[in-house]
């Protein structure tokens, strides 16, 4: 293939991912978006295949088939509460590519058309130490994420005495090693920097809480991006370049949109905590504060009755795998003539989008799932806001009480519903650690027990 025909199709392949980028932006028209992407990484694939410095097609075809059979049994065995760990642990293989590859460029430079060993172009050393920089960073950062949102670790902030001044001397020692690199060509600074990357994402990522986990994921598909586009640099590839820069800037725009959302800085969720352990104990106490407790007859008798119904959708669907159950519910209530749509908070579950990959997953209409901004105004007018598995983003403490982690997050404001029914298995405070005061609401009345089961239930009492 020749290098004028190559560019041009790279140059198609990039426009199916600008294009895919569109699509996924609604729901709508996610499907369309999908197929742009996947003919873009066809197209680039096969044109990569037929280039002249191919080496060895027998390495490239096991690569793909080892690759190919260990993708195709997780995407069968996972679930999708398991969504959003998956994704940090893609990223993390995008970062450790990243710096597999620097090393590879490191040692044999001429492969690569940079140099020969000892006498590698600035430049490529440049893009090669930022490349391993942040591959590593995304590698732990990503591990740390992962261990966090499977449980294997705390989803509290892990926090120490000095943690922002040891990351600050991290950061500096990261400019002076990559200098380092590019003035003595050394083994021993491409290691050291890569060592004090990991140790930083490490760190960066540890003191951060549960509660900013969809954020923390959004950040890292950034920093894999990023990490991406070094690859492409190094291996001198336009395409790879173009795909990492668009999916590091999409990710940081994501990120600055779900802090937005938040009302949170973000360099305040990379570099702080939310939430302490601390704030946890406290707010996991009732103490003589009681709370009105129904069924599955009481909650169906409700929202019979109802002329509308919002349903606020959490964390706690996704982990009773409720969202079948709770399309059948909706559908019967508006057979029994309600209205019912769903409210959907910008960082509800525990990376962007969980919630309405759910619910399409289950066919609900996209035309009932309206985001926080375009439902909130309608809960003062609705006669039940059925809340199932959602905690922290309904708690009217961020609006009320200055001195809670969570204050000042923009939240859905169910408890101006006439009745707010609240599924929940227990009286748990939230992943960030904080008591819901929509509890012990007098218009609340708590449904405890699992998620799905108590749909079902509620369907058989409204069939």
């Amino acid at each position: 293939m020749t290098e004028n025909l190559a560019a041009f199709l790279y140059l198609i392949a990039s426009v199916c991912f600008i294009l895919a980028l569109k699509g996924l932006s609604s729901p709508e028209s996610a499907q369309s978006g999908n197929r742009f992407g996947m003919a873009g990484m066809a197209i680039a694939i096969i044109t990569t295949l037929a280039l002249p410095g191919v080496v060895s097609y027998g390495a490239i075809l096991a690569g793909i088939v080892i690759g190919g059979a260990i993708g195709t049994f997780v995407a069968l065995r996972i679930q999708m509460t398991a969504l959003p760990q998956l994704v940090a642990a893609f990223h993390s293989l995008v970062g450790l590519a990243a710096v597999f590859v620097a090393a590879a460029a490191f040692y044999t430079p001429e492969a690569y058309g940079i140099g020969v060993a000892g006498d590698i172009a600035p430049a490529s050393l440049v893009e090669m130490g930022l490349g391993v920089a942040i591959g590593a960073i995304t590698f732990t950062g990503s591990i740390v994420a992962f261990a966090k949102l499977q449980g294997l670790v705390s989803g509290a902030p892990l926090v120490f005495t000095g943690q922002h001044y040891l990351n600050a001397a991290l950061g500096i020692a990261l400019v002076v090693l990559i200098v380092a690199l590019v003035t003595g060509q050394s083994a021993a600074a491409f290691w050291a920097l890569t060592a004090v990357a990991l140790l930083l994402g490490l760190l960066l990522i540890l003191p951060i809480g549960g509660a900013d986990m969809p954020v923390v994921v959004s950040m890292l598909n950034s920093y894999s991006g990023w990490a991406a586009c070094g690859i492409g640099f190094t291996l001198g590839n336009n395409l790879l370049i173009i795909t990492g820069a668009l999916v590091g800037s999409s990710g940081a725009i994501l990120s600055y949109i779900m802090c937005k959302g938040m009302n949170r800085s973000i360099f305040n969720v990379i570099l702080g905590g939310f939430g302490t352990d601390a704030a946890g104990a406290a707010a996991g106490a009732t103490g003589d504060r009681t709370v009105k407790t129904g069924s599955a007859e009481d909650a169906a008798f409700l929202m019979e009755n109802a002329s509308s119904v919002i349903i606020v959708p959490g964390y706690g669907m996704a982990v009773a795998q409720a969202q079948h159950a709770l399309r059948e519910m909706a559908d019967l209530l508006k057979e029994k003539g309600a209205k019912v749509t769903y409210a959907i908070h910008p960082v509800a579950g525990r990376m962007p989008g969980h919630m309405n990959v759910l619910l399409a997953e289950a066919n609900v209409p996209y035309d009932e799932v309206f985001e926080l901004e375009d439902i909130n105004r309608d809960f003062t007018s609705t006669d039940v806001a059925f809340v199932i598995g959602a905690n922290d983003v309904t708690n009217p403490a961020a609006k009320t009480d200055p001195k809670s982690p969570i204050y000042g997050m923009p939240i859905l404001d169910v408890e101006k519903a006439k009745t707010v029914l609240f599924v929940k298995r227990s009286m748990a405070s939230g992943y960030a650690g904080v008591e819901n005061e929509l509890f012990f609401r007098d218009n609340t009345m708590m449904l405890f027990g699992d998620a799905k089961k108590m749909c079902e239930e509620i369907v058989k009492s409204l069939d």
